[in-house]
């Protein structure tokens, strides 16, 4: 059995983390221009590892992976990511791209985003399959990037309206958010504070009977599509609605949407609200989850107001669940 662990790296990693870079870009076929990588050395990791930290997998007990951190604004820079040739294959990456998102988000940061090139298609299915999305070209190099999932535990159904109506300014026609949440859990709620924020006519209710409805902006900014899935059927009735046809000029939001409307748009964000067992207890948890291209280039940010203690709040149900 394979014994990977993966640690945040420290000084005592540096000489450990030169031997696996040199070890893995030494291995890799030469590219024009060529790879800066084995320039690195004890006292330049030294330095990358004070200033930002870094990462190392062992298995074993033997060095096999290791990447170094940078932070440039909201976003956690992903640098000289790299796996000895004599453990590839062996989940090494793929823990390290783990821990680098959970470190992200341990540090409040939007992003993580990384340098690939563009003459190795391995890697850039590796970094595809892992959710990043291409947001920029550099010459040889492709910037990969992925937005964050947000957690907020949500103590009022006013709360919950003012995360919502704060997001929505962050909102543009042509943006698709997928509801998922038992019922009761406060999707329409969260419905009601996009309306808010969009600024758009009519009272929204659960569309349930009515399936969709068009609300239509006051401001001449785009409209709100509401759709309740809940009776769709599948795929080829969601269809039947012609969402296609508002897509582009709209916002539109579709509850029940999970495994139907993420076929509407490859960007997106998938939007979860679960509550507790107690009926009385209004408090939510919402997830919210950008997907593509289109939050991966700019991100998705919520105030202080709305994450002030929230994030400790998850980190303590996580710890009482353990």
């Amino acid at each position: 059995m394979t014994d990977l662990h993966v640690v945040d790296a420290t000084a005592e990693h540096v000489d450990e983390i030169v031997t696996v870079i040199h070890h893995a870009f030494s291995n890799r076929r030469t590219l024009h221009p060529p790879s800066t990588a084995l320039t690195e050395n004890a006292t330049t990791v030294g330095a990358a590892v004070a200033a930002y930290g870094g990462l190392l997998a062992r298995i074993d007990g033997e060095p096999a992976g290791a990447m170094l951190f940078n932070v440039a604004g909201d976003v956690l820079e992903l640098r000289r990511v790299s796996v000895n040739p004599r453990f590839q294959g062996r989940g090494v990456a793929s823990a390290m791209v783990g821990c680098a998102e959970e470190a992200a988000r341990r540090r409040g940061l939007g992003r993580v985003r990384l340098v690939a090139r563009v003459e190795l298609p391995e890697t850039l299915e590796f970094w595809r399959r892992r959710g990043y999305s291409i947001v920029a070209q550099e010459g040889q190099n492709l910037i990969h990037a992925k937005a964050m999932p947000i957690e907020l535990v949500v103590p009022t159904a006013e709360e919950m309206r003012a995360i919502a109506e704060e997001l929505a300014g962050q909102l543009r026609a042509g943006d698709v958010l997928v509801l998922s949440g038992d019922l009761g859990a406060g999707k329409t709620t969260f419905t009601q504070g996009l309306g808010a924020g969009l600024k758009v006519r009519g009272d929204i209710t659960s569309p349930t009977f009515v399936i969709s409805r068009v609300h239509p902006s006051l401001v001449g900014g785009p409209a709100l599509v509401h759709v309740d899935a809940y009776r769709i059927g599948g795929i080829a009735e969601l269809d039947d609605l012609d969402l296609d046809a508002s897509l582009e000029d709209a916002v539109t939001v579709v509850e029940w949407g999970h495994g139907l409307a993420e076929t509407l748009a490859p960007d997106r964000l998938d939007l979860t609200i679960t509550r507790g067992d107690d009926d009385v207890d209004e408090t939510r948890n919402l997830r919210i989850s950008p997907v593509g291209a289109r939050w991966a280039a700019s991100g998705l940010r919520l105030t202080a107001a709305h994450t002030t203690d929230v994030q400790a709040a998850v980190t303590a149900q996580r710890s009482e669940g353990n």
